[in-house]
This record gives C-alpha cells, sequence and structure tokens, in this order.
C-alpha cells in the first residue's frame, strides 16, 4: 500500500490514508530511484515514490514548482502562452477521465481520499447533453 502524500506547512507532513492499487510502475519507480542515505519513515510508511534533494518525500509544492518551470519553458521556446497546470488539476484531470470511463464514484471516492461522496460528484464530475444522451442510449440497449 502507497500513502498519499499531503503538504501541511512549513513545520511537518502528514499521510491520509489513501490505497493506491499497486501497478508495475510504482515499482519500477522505486527500483529506479537513487538510494537514500537512510530511507524516510513517516507515520511508519517508507519507500516514497520521490524524494527531495534531502532525500524527504516529495510534497504537492515540489511538484507545482516543477510544473511551473517546465510551462515558463515551454512558453519561452514555442511562444504559446499554456494554462496553469497545478498538482491539483493532474488530481482533477485524473478523477475525471477516470469517472467518465465509467469507473464507479466509491471506488474513485477511496482511491481520492475524500470521506463524502458528495464532494466527489459536485466538484469533479462533469455531465453534458452527450454524456447524458450516451447513457440513456447504453440503458435503452442492455
Amino acid at each position: 500500500m502507497l500513502a498519499q502524500k499531503e503538504y501541511e506547512g512549513y513545520e511537518g507532513y502528514f499521510i491520509t490514508s489513501a490505497m493506491v492499487a499497486e501497478a508495475t510502475c510504482f515499482r519500477r519507480i522505486i527500483a529506479n530511484r537513487e538510494t537514500p542515505k537512510v530511507e524516510p519513515m513517516v507515520d511508519g510508511y517508507i519507500r516514497f515514490l520521490c524524494l527531495d534533494k534531502n532525500d524527504m518525500p516529495m510534497v504537492a509544492l515540489h511538484w507545482e514548482k516543477y510544473l511551473e518551470h517546465i510551462i515558463e519553458k515551454y512558453i519561452k521556446i514555442y511562444r504559446i502562452q499554456m494554462p496553469k497546470v497545478t498538482p491539483h488539476v493532474c488530481r482533477h484531470t485524473f478523477y475525471s477521465i477516470m469517472a467518465k470511463s465509467g469507473m464507479n464514484p466509491k471506488t474513485l471516492q477511496y482511491i481520492m481520499g475524500h470521506s463524502d461522496i458528495s464532494v466527489i460528484l459536485n466538484t469533479y464530475t462533469h455531465v453534458n447533453f452527450d454524456d447524458a444522451k450516451e447513457e440513456l442510449h447504453q440503458v435503452a440497449n442492455s
């Protein structure tokens, strides 16, 4: 089981228990990452996928800065304005794609670590006319 890492400010870290399906890509990332001098342990969890330069688990702030740098570089090279992309936007996109592909909302609630299904259904799920039409067509043909 892998832990979802979140940022709590400069004083410390906390972990929410979000079950992430074990996949080959995660095992490969851990196998190929540089071995830290001391494997960090946070609330009993070890073997984090990505560590920062101080061998601490990377948090959303790290990824936000990486994405900012990538977008700035892209704009400089291609002279095309890009939208602001944050880790939360990536999370939102993941959920939206999984929901649209038919994944059970309760399963997604569990993976995303939300305690209330209404947050998932009201915030992340976007249904338009074509989605409703397709859903009704599937029901009619089953």
